[in-house]
């Protein structure tokens, strides 16, 4: 507890309007940014600061607080719009509801809020109305970004809509203070967006190093109930063609087709989504058929969505995580498996080129390259000592992120907002 001893800042209002960070991993909204505010705001309460997060209520049988965050940390339940999951734009038409929710909790227990930390462009929206009523400043992050995902879009279904672009122009322009997690989206929010780059600030997420630890593989592969002597590679994150899911899976049936016997044994889980439901979503449904197509159903299965605390043994379970995505602004998966000495693959892209390094914590690929991925894990699978010293060096690169520092450091920004320190546009 160093820097939060002396602070002035005691009382944060995190908002994550368009998902729960308590929200199982690899649901249709779950990623990264859940695990953000989950563990950040469970660090923040460690050092002594009190954090309300407000959420949409999607569930009206869901207690309205939660206290699952620890000491000081409270996930509050706002109803907005239909208490049930609805598509993330047309939350954009509920946030005066929501607003209103979140002053009225906030006047009902005579709360005054320091700081307000917006996430993702809705609660930006979100923070600059509550703005208005309490006077408090705004720290924002983006986590993804409209334009960005544009550039990766391989159809319209997949483009961000122009509300949203709209959207994040307009938080660029009102948050005090913004948060980027790398200089790779640092450069983005400036030539993309035309941020002020006076009021930027790269702070990266952290990690658990308590609780993504190493575990002896035999433990946890008897966990989660894998077969000892197999051979695991894993995905996890959200069931969508951002992902590159579907360049992993043409990555297996390369070498089942050249190197079969690196295979026995072997299989690819991938953590996210409901690959059960009766009505598959149409990114599900397709990798399910890509599976069938390529005759690998034997090396592929699809797990669903876990909950964040089982993770940390599927980590250790595994011989390497897989992250082929198109775009990722950091990379959270990479992170905790980095820190569990978990060797990681990951696509060459926006912050997964700056987290994983390559040849040392494990290996860049070309996105949308099945070959290039193909012979990576080829290489992790044939050699095992290979494995041991990139994971034993992923796990020693990880103790620089984490949480106690990554709090550190975003207090400080916090005191620099208070006190009025501000950048004028």
């Amino acid at each position: 507890m160093t820097q939060a001893v002396t602070s002035k800042i005691r009382r944060i209002a995190m908002l994550s309007v368009h998902t729960c960070p308590l929200a199982m991993l690899g649901g249709k909204k779950t990623g990264g940014m859940n695990v953000y505010v989950r563990d950040f705001s469970r660090e923040l309460g460690r050092q002594g600061i009190l954090v309300d997060v407000f959420t949409r209520s999607q569930d009206d049988c869901q207690p309205r607080i939660k206290h699952d965050l620890g000491f000081g940390g409270r996930v509050i339940h706002i109803p907005a719009g239909p208490e049930k999951p609805i598509p993330i734009d047309d939350i954009a038409d509920h946030l005066d509801e929501f607003t209103q929710g979140v002053l009225d909790f906030a006047a009902s227990e005579n709360i005054h809020y320091d700081v307000i930390h917006s996430h993702y462009w809705l609660s930006g929206l979100v923070a600059d109305r509550l703005r208005e009523a309490w006077h408090t400043p705004i720290v924002h992050m983006f986590h993804t970004l409209g334009h960005m995902k544009n550039q990766i879009a391989q159809s319209d279904s997949q483009r961000a809509s122009q509300a949203r672009l709209t959207g994040e122009y307009q938080v660029m322009t009102l948050a005090d203070k913004l948060i980027a997690a790398t200089p790779a989206e640092e450069s983005q929010l400036i030539e993309l967006y035309n941020a002020n780059p006076g009021k930027i600030a790269i702070i990266p997420p952290g990690v658990d190093l308590e609780r993504f630890q190493p575990i002896p593989k035999e433990v946890a592969k008897k966990r989660v109930g894998i077969p000892c002597g197999d051979t695991n590679i894993l995905f996890a994150g959200r069931i969508e063609p951002l992902k590159g899911i579907d360049t992993m899976l043409r990555a297996m049936a390369l070498i089942q087709q050249r190197r079969p016997d690196v295979l026995h044994n072997a299989c690819m889980a991938i953590i996210g989504g409901d690959p059960w439901a009766d009505d598959l979503d149409d990114e599900m449904a397709r990798l399910q058929q890509l599976r069938a197509d390529l005759d690998i159903h034997d090396l592929v299965t699809f797990l669903g969505a876990k909950d964040q605390d089982l993770l940390p043994n599927y980590y250790a379970a595994a011989e390497m995580v897989v992250m082929p995505s198109h775009y990722e602004s950091f990379g959270m998966v990479a992170l905790e498996a980095m820190a569990m000495g978990t060797p990681v693959i990951a696509s060459e892209v926006g912050g997964l080129a700056h987290l994983v390094k390559h040849g040392v914590t494990g290996y860049h690929v070309p996105s949308r390259d099945p070959e290039a991925l193909a012979a990576r894990i080829y290489e992790l699978l044939a050699n095992k000592d290979c494995r041991q010293v990139l994971g034993q060096q992923a796990r020693e690169y990880a103790r620089r992120y984490d949480w106690a520092n990554i709090v550190d450091r975003m207090m400080a920004v916090y005191e620099e907002v208070a006190a009025g320190e501000l950048v004028i546009e």
